[in-house]
């Protein structure tokens, strides 16, 4: 690291140290023992301005106390029936680990729906991810590599992305901008697969509008990516929409086990729900937990991000009008509660 880096790292713990108890609270709860690390994340995502890091993650905090982010994961998304279709139709998993000890996140960008439940509960289940990937899963990485390991590398399944997709965008940009905001720099790479005509078509005009930072961050990879891919990762854990066995929709036993990542009997999952619902049960102590989303306040998308949204939804008007179906996306908006 630089001397000007270390220096704006200095100065940003000086500023730290002037922050009253909730936020140094919730902070505490943010770092899991890594401070520095995490206020070199917030500075790398404003370009090492430590005002400007200073005003981010200050912002972050609050937005975490107001939301009650810290007991998030104390939250069950209940009955069970209900978290099921959640995650059939937001398709996020754990496939496994890098080479280098980085947990792999795998997303079916292209065949994920959001139609199963509110708005809430989408938003909800993805922070809970985030908080556990934050909690449970990077610092069991950390200990069993013995090194810190903080980042995460996700790869993109964009099989069966469709022009319908524009319905998800606003639920998508939200989502974007909470990382964005409350979560920088915890993906190392982006690994995009199985990218049809429409999501080429797409990056071509996105592209240019994205930050250096994060263009570096981005790979296409050829058809289903495998053979890139297992230059960083082992087989056991490349996402089934990679194996050439599987397809985006594969249900491939092995061992006895589910190897789809998105489903709620794989294995990630089922530790994720338990764990959040045996937290429940320690705040509820014998109390029926409580149904119902968790409504977390969304924050305003970035000018930037709202920018990328626009060419997105006027890249896939053009490909419409292409197409001449242009009447079937008038008016499309995302459903709330």
């Amino acid at each position: 690291m630089s001397n000007t880096h270390q220096e704006a790292i200095k100065q940003f713990l000086s500023l730290m140290g002037n922050v009253d108890e909730k936020l140094n609270d919730t902070f505490q709860n943010m770092h899991h023992g890594y401070p520095t690390e995490t206020l070199a994340r917030f500075l790398k995502a404003r370009d090492w301005d430590v005002q400007k890091a200073y005003k981010m993650l200050i912002d972050c905090l609050q937005w975490r106390i107001q939301n009650e982010i810290d007991n998030i994961l104390s939250k069950p998304i209940i009955p069970a029936d209900l978290y099921r279709a959640v995650r059939d139709s937001q398709l996020v998993g754990l496939s496994g680990y890098s080479k280098e000890g980085l947990p792999v996140i795998a997303i079916g960008v292209g065949l994920s729906t959001y139609d199963k439940a509110s708005v809430n509960y989408y938003v909800q289940s993805h922070i809970q991810m985030n908080e556990y990937r934050d909690r449970v899963i990077l610092p069991a990485a950390t200990q069993k590599y013995g090194k810190h390991i903080s980042t995460c590398l996700k790869v993109l399944d964009m099989t069966g992305l469709k022009l319908s997709a524009l319905n998800q965008i606003k639920l998508l940009t939200t989502i974007s901008t909470i990382d964005d905001l409350n979560y920088p720099e915890k993906t190392e790479t982006y690994y995009i697969v199985n990218a049809p005509y429409i999501f080429s078509a797409c990056w071509k005009a996105v592209k240019p509008l994205l930050q250096e930072r994060t263009k570096r961050k981005i790979q296409v990879l050829q058809g289903c990516g495998r053979d890139e891919l297992l230059k960083v990762m082992d087989y056991s854990s490349l996402p089934h929409f990679c194996r050439k066995e599987g397809s985006g929709s594969s249900w491939n036993r092995s061992n006895g086990t589910i190897d789809n990542c998105f489903s709620l009997d794989h294995s990630y999952h089922q530790q994720l729900y338990n764990y959040i619902r045996h937290q429940a049960n320690l705040i509820e102590s014998g109390r029926p937990i409580k149904q119902g989303s968790v409504h977390v306040e969304f924050p305003e998308p970035d000018p930037e991000d709202t920018k990328i949204a626009k060419t997105i939804e006027s890249e896939f008007q053009r490909l419409a009008d292409q197409n001449g179906i242009c009447n079937s996306l008038n008016g499309l908006k995302v459903n709330g509660d």
